[in-house]
């Protein structure tokens, strides 16, 4: 196995695959269909030969997105902390479950380390009465929240489901996590019982549209339970209103939920921390380490307030598992206050990140790439031919607009920017095709506003001036005969 993995090491290396200077290319594009061919991706009763195996490792490496590269901005996430990716190595050789300290010892104490420090930094009470569980994305934390608030308002929906209750409602904004959608769905809510609440020209979800939403569906006689408010919304980046909406919550008695997967991280920043102000107020909160911050997939956290709260919420009594008589203190079981059964380690990969960096660490890696954004947007605000959707952005993601020479100091008719939106189209095309560079492309459908850019910096790589001018150079060079 040594040599095997020893060998893998040699090749990455080989390959480049950890450049971070740019030199390499993001992609090398082909077509799904061309890619099956040239990856001989078809599983045969023989065994491959190690050659074969080799040339695979290297055309799997030739043929991923290069995440590590300077110039990968497409994602809410991109490289990884390399304390980060020591940890994941180290996860996957032990090849366990977190479900109990009897198989997980030293994954278990890191976990719990990792849910003190957070409940901490979000301004929760300590262990036990506040907690925390690593789960499998931002997007199932988030259903967790879900569960808690269900679960606290009516405990006996566990056993006897929702037959015989009044519609439950939950609110989010038009710009929030489509995650809320996906979790009335899987919970039996219905997805017609989520209510978009309207954001304010910024996407920020309105107070008073939530107020007005709550008493519009109290008089339909249905159930309002719980409040999604988003702390570094997908695509703008925007963070709602906290404050004014706990007060809210608190006067309706509703659960309120932080979706901070994306802006959670500025919470280790004293610069930029009180963007997030009033998250301590929230009864539950998602944040997702693996997106802007660099720990590698998946790290997402779930606090809640609340002791034992998981536990009640979720337990089923396994008792081939959670033994009540077992020879160390049970209460390091963590299993059985989660949806999995099994749940990879994945709290320890973070916390050898945070042990290597310390929190002074983390902190100026994200007040780099915050800087950093700050220039990228004084430089495009300025610069000809490009233009931004919002005046302003709180968060990691920049959206905008590039409007090639031929379509400047013209009429702006809808047409006019019905062809904008497809030069954006065009423009993300050829940067595929060249593989220099990946930026991403959205429409906004709530606005009515079709596509643009959305850049999006992250701390790893740490980002550079010298690669936020090189995004928009690359854009003007490639849209310079559209």
């Amino acid at each position: 196995m040594t040599e095997l993995l020893g060998r893998l090491l040699e090749i990455l290396e080989e390959e480049n695959a950890f450049d971070r200077t740019g030199n390499e290319p993001v992609l090398h594009f082909v077509h799904p269909e061309e890619l099956q061919k040239r990856l001989s991706i078809q599983l045969t009763e023989e065994p491959a030969t190690k050659g074969e195996i080799e040339t695979t490792i290297r055309q799997t490496i030739r043929y991923s997105v290069k995440t590590f590269s300077p110039h990968f901005h497409n994602q809410l996430y991109a490289g990884v902390d390399e304390y980060g990716l020591a940890g994941s190595w180290l996860t996957d050789v032990f090849n366990t479950s977190q479900y109990t300290y009897e198989v997980a010892p030293v994954f278990t104490v890191m976990e719990r380390q990792i849910i003190e420090k957070s409940l901490e930094l979000v301004g929760y009470p300590p262990l036990p009465e506040g907690d925390g569980i690593l789960c499998p994305g931002g997007s199932i934390s988030n259903m967790y929240g879900m569960v808690m608030a269900r679960y606290k308002m009516i405990p006996d929906v566990k056993r006897k489901g929702l037959a015989g209750l009044p519609p439950m409602v939950c609110f989010t904004s038009e710009a929030g996590h489509y995650s809320i959608s996906k979790g009335a769905h899987w919970l039996g809510l219905g997805t017609d019982h989520v209510y978009k609440v309207k954001c304010d020209e910024f996407g920020r979800m309105r107070p008073d549209e939530l107020k007005a939403a709550i008493a519009e569906v109290k008089k339909q006689g249905h159930l309002p339970f719980f409040v999604n408010a988003t702390c570094g919304t997908t695509v703008l980046g925007s963070f709602d209103p906290l404050p004014e909406i706990a007060a809210i919550c608190r006067e309706e008695n509703l659960w309120l939920h932080v979706d901070a997967c994306l802006g959670g991280t500025l919470l280790l920043s004293k610069k930029y921390r009180d963007r997030l102000k009033g998250i301590e107020l929230s009864n539950s909160v998602a944040w997702n380490p693996h997106k802007m911050l660099g720990a590698p997939f998946q790290c997402s956290l779930f606090l809640v307030k609340g002791k034992n709260a998981l536990h009640e919420a979720n337990c089923a009594g396994a008792r081939y598992l959670f033994q009540q008589d077992k020879h160390y203190d049970v209460s390091w079981d963590t299993g059985d206050k989660s949806l999995q059964c099994g749940r990879k380690v994945d709290g320890a990969k973070f916390w050898l990140m945070w042990k290597a960096r310390g929190t002074k660490g983390l902190r100026e890696s994200v007040e780099l790439a915050m800087s950093t954004v700050e220039y990228f947007f004084e430089r495009i605000k300025s610069r000809k031919g490009f233009r931004l959707v919002l005046p302003r952005y709180e968060g990691c993601n920049i959206c905008f607009w590039y409007i090639p020479p031929s379509m400047q100091g013209q009429q702006e008719t809808q047409e006019w920017w019905n062809k904008l939106y497809e030069v954006t189209a065009k423009i993300k095309e050829r940067m595929m095709i060249e593989g220099t560079l990946m930026v991403g492309y959205t429409p906004l459908s709530y606005k009515n506003i079709g596509n643009f850019f959305r850049m999006v910096v992250t701390c790893q790589p740490p980002p550079t001036k010298a690669s936020m001018d090189y995004v928009i150079d690359k854009i003007e060079k490639l849209s310079v005969d559209l």
